[in-house]
């Protein structure tokens, strides 16, 4: 789905085709007035959509700072879903990693909800990802990414975790947190499971040897949550399968973006080489 595809289905959902589009990834998102509109790539993605929103009901009830949805249910147009969302003021400045770690601690200290959370599944989107990337990528990558997956899933499977296991974000990066004037709230919350708590620990741990985060940065989310997931023995599975996902990942933009390509090949040759400290960039 490219930003032309994306405006289309805004018009089918009675929606503004000039919104202001804030970025194309998993979704397509866009911003119109005091609304945000996520338009879901695929039409498998109407379950997770709807779920994304039971959960923003949930974290409201239990009291955390959430993005709250506009409308109760997805909208569905030509077979996508198009959530709607209140829009959130302008930051008053850029989030650091120990807001992320107070509301992962808030967040974890949950009880599960009413309703059904799935595993995290972070390895669940690889073959889509690889099929939509197509001939643009080497089918031998492609093979090798297939492989890589299948191992860390058996790996993951037999971990022993450190914490209770219980509800997680799925996806706890600094960017997943805005900061609003009241405070630091939650934002993209369709990747929420029930599983390994330890799963939104290990995002941080790779974003310090992956992606560039200053080691100081790291350990202030460290203090601020109250342990180092990297003492936890199961720490290079969980890092293992969320590399592979996140190189996968980039590959679905290959045929259109080369920037894309180029940083799938880095990712996938990084891989190769067994080289854990080739610098990832975020796309």
């Amino acid at each position: 789905m490219d930003e032309s595809r994306a405006r289309d289905i805004l018009r089918t959902a009675g929606l503004a085709q000039d919104a202001e589009m804030l970025a194309l990834g998993e979704n397509a998102v866009f911003a119109d007035g005091g609304l945000v509109i996520k338009v879901g790539r695929a039409p498998e993605l109407l379950e997770r959509a709807e779920r994304e929103l039971s959960v923003a009901g949930w974290l409201a009830e239990a009291g955390i700072p959430a993005v709250r949805a506009a409308e109760p249910s997805p909208r569905l147009a030509d077979g996508h879903p198009v959530t709607l969302w209140h829009r959130l003021p302008d930051a008053v400045r850029p989030t650091e990693p120990a807001d992320l770690a107070a509301l992962l601690r808030s967040v974890h200290a949950l009880p599960a909800p009413a309703f059904a959370l799935p595993r995290r599944e972070l390895l669940g989107g690889v073959e889509r990802w690889l099929r939509l990337a197509g001939d643009a990528v080497d089918p031998a990558d492609a093979d090798y990414l297939r492989e890589r997956r299948d191992g860390f899933a058996s790996a993951a499977a037999a971990l022993t975790p450190r914490l209770p296991p219980g509800p997680i974000h799925g996806d706890a990066l600094p960017r997943n947190v805005h900061i609003a004037p009241e405070g630091p709230v939650l934002v993209d919350l369709e990747t929420f499971s029930s599983d390994l708590r330890e799963h939104d620990l290990v995002v941080m741990a790779l974003s310090r040897d992956r992606y560039g985060l200053p080691p100081e940065a790291y350990d202030s989310f460290v203090r601020a949550y109250g342990w180092d997931v990297r003492e936890w023995e199961g720490c290079a599975v969980l890092r293992g399968a969320r590399e592979t996902a996140s190189c996968a990942w980039v590959a679905q933009h290959a045929p259109v973006n080369p920037r894309a390509l180029d940083e799938f090949r880095r990712r996938v040759t990084s891989l190769r080489e067994n080289d854990p400290g080739v610098r990832w960039y975020p796309f």
